[in-house]
């Protein structure tokens, strides 16, 4: 079964008629959702195929088609299997007749439990460009463990027409984030400046844009061709700041130089070093790493984003 989600609104408009910070119920943030933000009811499909994933590799034809037959008559079922070894790849195709019996069997039969996996259906997207475009994809992280894909679904849905959405998972356990691909820039507009910010399950989730791995390690490689910030670590405690900062400031101009203390004022044995320029930056580093002060081998590099680490 999946889990309930209760949002409260923490930075985010509030849903007229409601105290901040409240609870709301599925129905309620969809209907909210529709009349604050604007979100009309999902375009009409071209086509009455459905895509079903998350299946158990002993799913067959005969077990989708008793099931997707009792909300109206099937065209077609097929399970997608390994050219090779026959085995299930975990989804299929079911295509109606018409479209609306694939929309009653979306709203009706969408994550039902066969063969003790919920399963998880969505419109075909057979359109290569559209199904592989980071527009309208969504990324969701922060997510309370209790959140799963219908979760995540139905708390996103208000917004517009999903394409896929999934949690992340390692060992049946959820990773804490989640992705949802929408049909349209727009709807993945709506869903980020409405519940970013949001707590689901008491936890403040962040939602913003897919960023594609390439393009993170594209960026990331940007950031470090270009780094200006230094961390250095293993320093004797007894530095003071007026001796880190003399031993970095013949490099160049130095912004900020902080060794990072506790409460009581005590070095922690860590510190950072800003320059104006990344040259200067790339310099202390290449020539101070791994050199001893006050006995103590140092290590200095360029300072990681939280992300990174």
């Amino acid at each position: 079964m999946s889990a309930a989600v209760t949002t409260t609104s923490t930075n985010a408009p509030g849903v007229p008629g409601m105290s901040n910070p409240a609870t709301l119920t599925l129905e309620q943030q969809q209907l909210a959702a529709a009349q604050q933000f604007g979100v009309g009811v999902a375009a009409p499909q071209a086509s009455a195929s459905l895509y079903v994933g998350e299946l158990d590799p002993s799913v067959t034809e005969a077990m989708l088609f008793e099931m997707f037959s009792s909300v109206g008559p099937v065209a077609s079922i097929r399970v997608c299997r390994d050219a090779v070894t026959r085995r299930s790849l975990g989804y299929a195709y079911v295509n109606f007749h018409n479209v609306i019996d694939g929309e009653r069997a979306l709203e009706t039969l969408n994550y039902s439990v066969i063969k003790s996996k919920p399963c998880r259906i969505m419109w075909s997207q057979r359109d290569p460009a559209l199904r592989k475009t980071g527009t309208g994809n969504i990324f969701i992280k922060n997510l309370d463990k209790a959140i799963d894909n219908k979760a995540l679904h139905d708390t996103f849905s208000a917004f517009g027409n999903i394409l896929s959405c999934k949690v992340a998972m390692e060992d049946s356990s959820s990773k804490g984030y989640g992705f949802v691909h929408y049909e349209t820039a727009e709807a993945a507009e709506n869903a980020i400046k409405h519940v970013n910010g949001m707590l689901l399950n008491d936890k403040k989730v962040y939602v913003g844009h897919h960023i594609p791995k390439k393009e993170r390690q594209s960026k990331l490689e940007e950031i470090k061709a270009k780094f200006t910030n230094i961390y250095v670590k293993n320093l004797d405690t007894e530095v003071t700041e007026e001796e880190f900062r003399n031993l970095f400031k013949s490099f160049g101009k130095i912004t900020s130089a902080v060794i990072s203390s506790d409460e009581a004022g005590n070095s922690k044995g860590f510190g950072f070093v800003n320059y104006e320029n990344h040259e200067e930056a790339a310099r202390a580093v290449n020539d101070l790493h791994d050199t001893e002060l006050k006995g103590k081998k140092l290590f200095v590099a360029r300072a990681q984003k939280k992300h990174e680490r």
